[in-house]
């Protein structure tokens, strides 16, 4: 008995058997892939923090190269001496800290109950302890992230961002030297009090020269990603000060 094509059953039934064929390749796939693509998200997260603690492959000024992922792993272990993961008053060492999902805790973090779990890494660079923390922000179209390395008095030693869908040439620009360059020496605190740093669009040190007026040049046409990056400092490392004051006591 010929299959009549043309009725509109065959074609239901042919797109469910399609959609259930390719969904069972692509699942097979990403589980045969998987250890890979983990794998490259932990090369991915160890190049990000030392690339803020200025580890990195720079030579010319306008380079933004990591550490190669055959030798990353290697290099973070070298560079950064601890791990820990703040839990309200406690201080916890984690050798995995890198693999906490800082945007999983931040969700679970609306709930009132929950003790949100804080990751921190502390390296050693030119004879001085560096802290680096994870930040997690909204720009223009999608999320923006990155790290930014500190000393013990909240002044920035590096940073490095990154973006999900930002535009090309406006907010896409985050995560270009030039601009990530002008954190470093800017401080989270003023007289002890912690302010955050703007993106500051009309900034009258274009250049960045002045670092204690904890602004930086705003990115040309990208006020509202400028916006979030603000956002995304003051929200996220304000969550630290207590244990940087700790340091201090």
């Amino acid at each position: 008995m010929a299959v009549n094509r043309d009725k509109n059953s065959y074609t239901i039934g042919f797109a469910v058997v399609m959609v259930f064929v390719v969904g069972t390749l692509l699942a097979g796939l990403f589980m045969l892939f998987r250890p890979q693509i983990e794998a490259n998200e932990r090369f991915e997260k160890q190049q990000n923090i030392l690339y803020a603690l200025g580890v990195n492959l720079n030579s010319g000024p306008n380079d933004v190269a990591f550490i190669p992922t055959d030798i990353v792993s290697a290099e973070f272990a070298k560079y950064i001496t601890k791990q820990v993961v703040i839990e309200g008053d406690q201080v916890i060492e984690d050798d995995n800290a890198f693999l906490i999902d800082v945007k999983k805790e931040a969700t679970k973090a609306k709930n009132a109950a929950y003790t949100r779990k804080l990751p921190l890494f502390i390296g050693q660079k030119d004879g001085k302890n560096i802290y680096v923390v994870p930040v997690r922000g909204k720009g223009l179209w999608d999320a923006i992230w990155g790290f930014v390395a500190m000393d013990d008095t909240m002044t920035i030693q590096g940073v490095y961002f990154d973006h999900k869908g930002e535009t090309p040439g406006l907010g896409a620009e985050i995560k270009q030297r030039y601009f990530m360059d002008d954190f470093a020496g800017e401080s989270f605190l003023t007289g002890g009090s912690f302010n955050g740093i703007a993106v500051a669009k009309g900034n009258n040190d274009p250049k960045n020269l002045i670092k204690d007026d904890q602004e930086v040049d705003a990115l040309a046409g990208a006020t509202i990603t400028g916006d979030g990056l603000s956002a995304m400092l003051q929200k996220d490392v304000k969550l630290y000060v207590p244990y940087f004051k700790s340091l201090n006591n």
